[in-house]
């Protein structure tokens, strides 16, 4: 009996341990650029013994790797691409989780005088009649759209634009750096802002419109197009980024004393 029970505990103390659940999820490069996911991601798998691996790329090319089935999920922040995403039949539903705001940066010496517009379109084209350098990300992620709709609304043309007017086709904390080389002007979101640590000459200029609200959102990649797609890993991890161990992580989470996001997230 010795014996047995010796050789039992033998092979349960050389059995491999239970792997975690593993779940691909692409997020913007203002989620994991501002230290979010330093907070998150460790508290995930501490809670649900779910160990997240991100892609950290722009909303559109984390809305193709969803629809293409590379990833299982997507946290991203350009409402209009994903609504048509859900529509199209690649997620099942989005669900609201936080939110933060994008802000105006530019030189200290506002050459455009941009800290004076009463609208956040009304910066951006008076940045355009200066032709004072800006930094665009170029990259098809929710902070170029959300920009995109805005130069649109002063009813000028991307198109038109001379050399002032830069595309970097790379992440915030690029075009940030880009923007503080050239002593440009750009729009970031404030997480990133906040956390970016090479500011130099730059300051933020223009904030609080309503028109730089900057929502994030979950969309779980639906099932039944992918067989790989860990459905019960998905829900539990949804049901944890809306609770409220998560609320008060995203909540609590500050830089230099400054809030980077705020919860939001309804219950379904």
């Amino acid at each position: 009996m010795i014996r047995k029970a010796l050789t039992a505990a033998f092979i349960a103390l050389m059995a491999p341990a239970a792997q975690a659940e593993v779940v691909k999820l692409a997020v913007t490069t203002s989620f994991e650029n501002s230290g979010l996911a330093d907070v998150l991601l460790p508290a995930i798998y501490d809670a649900l013994d779910i160990e997240v691996l991100l892609l950290v790329v722009g909303t559109g090319q984390a809305l193709r790797l969803g629809q293409a089935g590379d990833v299982d999920a997507v946290l991203v922040h350009a409402k209009a691409a994903e609504e048509a995403f859900v529509a199209d039949g690649h997620a099942t539903h989005r669900r609201e989780i936080m939110y933060n705001d994008f802000v105006v940066i530019g030189p200290n010496a506002d050459p455009a005088v941009a800290s004076d517009a009463a609208t956040a379109t009304t910066a951006l084209a008076a940045i355009a009649q200066t032709q004072a350098p800006f930094v665009s990300r170029g990259d098809d992620s929710g902070t170029h759209k959300a920009e995109q709709e805005l130069w649109a609304e002063t009813g000028l043309s991307v198109a038109d634009f001379g050399d002032w007017y830069q595309e970097v086709g790379a992440g915030m904390g690029a075009a940030l750096n880009t923007a503080s080389g050239l002593n440009a002007y750009t729009l970031s979101d404030r997480g990133s802002w906040i956390k970016f640590g090479n500011k130099g000459d730059l300051a933020l200029l223009f904030e609080g419109d309503p028109a730089l609200f900057n929502q994030y959102s979950f969309l779980p990649i639906r099932p039944s197009k992918f067989d790989h797609i860990p459905a019960a890993a998905i829900a539990e991890l949804e049901n944890w980024l809306t609770g409220e161990e998560a609320a008060q992580l995203i909540n609590g989470y500050r830089v230099d004393g400054q809030q980077l996001f705020t919860f939001n997230a309804k219950a379904p």
